[in-house]
């Protein structure tokens, strides 16, 4: 099953690295956050990727292009250096389509720019390039089977230390107040599964999540996996240390390929179902109005 990944905003949020790199590229411990994603998406055995490239796109290319393995694998050197021998690999099975999906754009678009790439594929995958998970993605491959919808994603609660307020009435009179992660408030994690009907529901210029997902919604066709467990994105310098400092206490649920080895035992491609659905009317797509 290929996967998409959104690799080319401006990373803005993230300025004090994405002004010199593009933020996919930004390290969590020797190897970047688009790194760690794919080494999680290989681990369910899903080896094919498709870089949506814009922002310093050029850095990633070169990543791969100039790729070194002994970085993240034990390895024997010998003839002082002139020998090299590798005991394990971590992207030699992997197959990497590079696309230039324009700049100025947004997620939308560059899905609709990489549709050429997904033929063939009734059922791919898609991530925003900045959160990981310890989500068993084989779990929920098989919920999206069983919802039988065109389009599914992750909800996760935030991990931001904001507290949630809940009002009686239009006075601001204070009717509860609680951490976010007591609450019962869910957000979109980024990990989404998509049936290519995905492109019928999208027209040009929008983007994936509003107009797209609404007219989803309109149909009953929207669902969303509901994961209790870890999750972070990396959107800001703050983000960016707490990941550092997990990676330095040895505290890293997302590397399933470590703490999980067993559920790659079982990651075959799980049965999706190909159904025919209705397609939406041309009333449906016009742009939705809130």
């Amino acid at each position: 099953m290929k996967v998409v990944l959104f690799c080319g905003g401006l990373g803005t949020r993230l300025r004090e690295y994405s002004e010199t790199i593009p933020k996919p590229m930004v390290e969590i411990g020797y190897r970047p956050i688009i790194w760690h994603l794919m080494r999680y998406y290989a681990h369910f055995g899903h080896k094919e990727f498709i870089l949506c490239l814009g922002y310093k796109g050029d850095y990633i290319k070169n990543y791969f292009l100039n790729y070194n393995e002994c970085l993240s694998n034990n390895f024997t050197l010998s003839n002082g250096g002139k020998r090299i021998e590798l005991h394990t690999t971590d992207i030699d099975d992997w197959k990497i389509t590079f696309v230039d999906t324009g700049l100025d754009v947004n997620i939308g678009e560059r899905l609709v720019a990489v549709k050429p790439y997904l033929e063939g594929e009734d059922v791919f995958l898609a991530n925003y390039s900045d959160g990981l998970s310890d989500l068993d993605l084989n779990l929920y491959l098989e919920y999206f089977n069983q919802q039988d919808k065109v389009a599914s994603f992750l909800a996760v609660q935030p991990s931001q230390s904001f507290h949630v307020v809940s009002l009686e009435n239009e006075d601001g009179v204070v009717k509860n107040i609680q951490s976010v992660k007591h609450s019962d408030l869910w957000i979109n994690g980024g990990f989404f599964a998509l049936r290519q009907e995905i492109f019928d529901y999208i027209t040009p210029g929008e983007e994936l999540v509003l107009e797209p997902f609404q007219r989803l919604i309109q149909q009953k066709q929207l669902a969303a996996y509901r994961n209790p467990g870890f999750w972070a994105c990396m959107d800001t310098l703050k983000e960016k240390m707490l990941f550092d400092d997990m990676y330095a206490k040895g505290k890293t649920p997302w590397t399933l390929w470590e703490s999980h080895p067993e559920i790659s035992q079982r990651s075959g491609k799980p049965e999706i179902k190909n159904l025919t659905r209705p397609q939406p009317s041309h009333d449906t797509l016009k742009p939705m109005v809130s």
